[in-house]
């Protein structure tokens, strides 16, 4: 049965992600930890289609289910799980805003003493691999090493918390940012940011601050 519910939940998440206009078509991923792996969003499949067959299982080896083929991004997922032992959830898309900063090769620096929802004090932007291969997983891992959050270079986003709902509000958040960041950097460059003591306090803020879920 958590299985199921997971699996709805990843489905909800997608549609979301869709609706507050962070994602389009079947770009963007969605996968949530589970029983020693993952359960991760399949290829090829449009959301609104999306039913809690369709979402696979990936064991810690890399092994899916027979029968299911996982989303081709699944290597960065198990990337970042790897990295991070408190990340529950992850979510990738190509917002539109991320992926313009994206092109430019820049990380998102300390524009808005929101970039600490991030856990550091810059969104850092990984290098560019193509899509689904161990290169990018690669790059992945070195970014999230200390942040919940990655741009991937001429790609889009990637961002990670302890649970989808939590995940998902990070990825609008890094989105605002980098709307943020291309507006301001339309009028001057580079961008005033605020310094690493201030971004020390706020993180330490940060700690008791955020989305609140109540079950």
């Amino acid at each position: 049965m958590e299985r199921v519910k997971l699996a709805r939940e990843i489905i909800e998440t997608c549609l979301e992600m869709t609706r507050i206009g962070l994602n389009q078509g079947t770009a963007g991923n969605v996968s949530v930890r589970f029983n020693g792996g993952m359960l991760i969003t399949p290829t090829g499949v449009p959301y609104e289609k999306l039913t809690t067959d369709h979402i696979v299982y990936i064991d810690a080896d890399g092994q899916h289910e027979a029968g299911k083929i996982p989303s081709s991004e699944w290597r960065f997922h198990q990337a970042v799980y790897h990295t991070r032992p408190d990340a529950g959830a992850v979510v990738h898309n190509h917002a539109v805003h991320c992926t313009a900063v994206s092109i430019l090769n820049r990380p998102i620096p300390a524009i808005h003493y929101m970039i600490a929802a991030g856990g550091g004090n810059s969104i850092p932007c990984a290098p560019y691999a193509t899509f689904g291969t161990r290169k990018l997983s690669e790059y992945v891992a070195v970014a999230m090493k200390d942040r919940k959050a990655t741009l991937l270079q001429h790609h889009g986003l990637i961002a990670c918390e302890e649970n989808l709902q939590k995940a998902l509000w990070l990825a609008q958040e890094v989105e605002v940012l980098a709307r943020l960041y291309l507006t301001t950097l339309a009028i001057v460059d580079p961008v005033p940011v605020l310094d690493d003591e201030e971004i020390a306090i706020v993180l330490e803020k940060f700690k008791t601050y955020g989305l609140r879920i109540e079950e």
